[in-house]
């Protein structure tokens, strides 16, 4: 269909409404009217746009807080809608007016100028494991916090730890819930705070076996043993790298993905001056410091410990070579730019995009087909 025949539709959607602009073929200006955000609305406003639209309708509006779900109704009753990404959204950097109306006009006008970059959608069942990773990183969150509140309160107390060097295990735990203070209040004070620690620490616990427990079904059970495989990279690991990326196929080069994470150098370069930066840190952070996390792990020279050898029983021939060539490659990497005087956290970042190459090897079709 040609694209003087559609008909360009520009949402900006807020929580209990929606500022629509429609911008018709056979209309020389723009239609704007606004919707509210309720199931019968959304339907209503389908039926609107395919009752006065001559031929097809394409509609978009902004990725934020409201979601897929606006999408999902839409195309059910029939309308193509796309979800765009706001932080590539061209600005003009003269406008110094910002409304409602304003927003959804200039959505439609991009729209139908190929100008904006759609947003990958999850399916329903993808994003709602992808939430389940996001609450277990939550947790995390809440956890260390809940620690170092925990900590200061102690060192404020000058109650120190020094049987071990390492603190949260075992015997660390063993020695804070035999802790006392002579002071009521203090006392009042540690136990509310270990509380806090317990209850997250066993939240923490149930989320991991829940992932676990999903990571193990399909379509996910193949994908995660291949991650397995890679040093650093575990089950919990592995099922929240699937859960956000959701769908290699999207990426047709390795590089992509780097850039997709924000692993890839920023640049600004005119003329003869050539000049990078530190990384981009676009797109998805949540994978980002997942890659960074394993990363660290490469530090160490090549070897198969006895969890990573288990885990690795029964995988394809084609993914042990590839994790074992990510093992060579990292660690000689690391060994070679801290000789060079590189901060460690700079090179952990060079090590974490060389790393994104070798998980799209194993987990792209292209590329398994090509080493097929």
């Amino acid at each position: 269909m040609s694209a003087n025949a559609i008909t360009w539709v520009g949402m900006d959607a807020h929580q209990n409404s929606i500022k629509v602009t429609a911008l018709f073929p056979d209309r020389p200006e723009g239609v704007e009217w606004t919707e509210a955000t309720t199931p019968e609305a959304i339907r209503r406003l389908a039926r609107k746009l395919r009752r006065e639209a001559p031929g097809e309708v394409r509609a978009c509006y902004e990725a934020g807080p409201t979601g897929y779900a606006l999408q999902r109704q839409l195309e059910t009753a029939g309308v193509i809608c796309e979800v765009v990404a706001p932080s590539l959204i061209p600005v003009k950097p003269g406008a110094r007016i910002k409304t409602d109306r304003r927003d959804a006009r200039k959505l439609a006008e991009l729209f139908r100028a190929g100008l904006l970059t759609e947003v990958h959608a999850p399916s329903e069942s993808e994003e709602a494991l992808r939430d389940l990773c996001r609450c277990r990183d939550d947790a995390r969150t809440d956890l260390l916090r809940a620690r170092h509140r925990l900590g200061k309160f102690l060192l404020r107390r000058h109650c120190l730890y020094r049987q071990t060097k390492h603190h949260w295990g075992s015997r660390h735990l063993r020695w804070l819930e035999e802790l006392r203070f002579d002071d009521p209040i203090s006392q009042s004070t540690f136990d509310s705070y270990l509380l806090a620690v317990q209850q997250l620490a066993e939240r923490l616990a149930q989320l991991d076996a829940r992932l676990a427990e999903y990571g193990g079904e399909e379509p996910y059970r193949e994908p995660v043993a291949w991650l397995r495989c890679f040093k650093g990279i575990d089950t919990v690991t592995a099922v929240c790298l699937i859960a956000e990326l959701h769908d290699f196929r999207r990426f047709r080069s390795a590089r992509e993905l780097m850039s997709y994470v924000g692993l890839v150098p920023s640049e600004h370069s005119s003329g003869e001056r050539e000049r990078r930066g530190s990384i981009t840190k676009t797109g998805n952070r949540h994978v980002r410091r997942l890659l960074v996390e394993a990363a660290w792990h490469h530090r160490h020279r090549p070897a198969l410990s006895a969890p990573l050898r288990k885990r690795r029983e029964g995988q394809p021939a084609r993914v042990l070579v590839i994790a074992d060539r990510s093992q060579e490659r990292l660690c000689a990497r690391y060994r070679r730019m801290t000789a060079r005087g590189l901060s460690q956290p700079k090179t952990i970042v060079a090590m974490a995009r060389e790393l994104v190459g070798y998980l799209w090897a194993v987990l792209h079709p292209a590329a398994m087909a090509t080493r097929n």
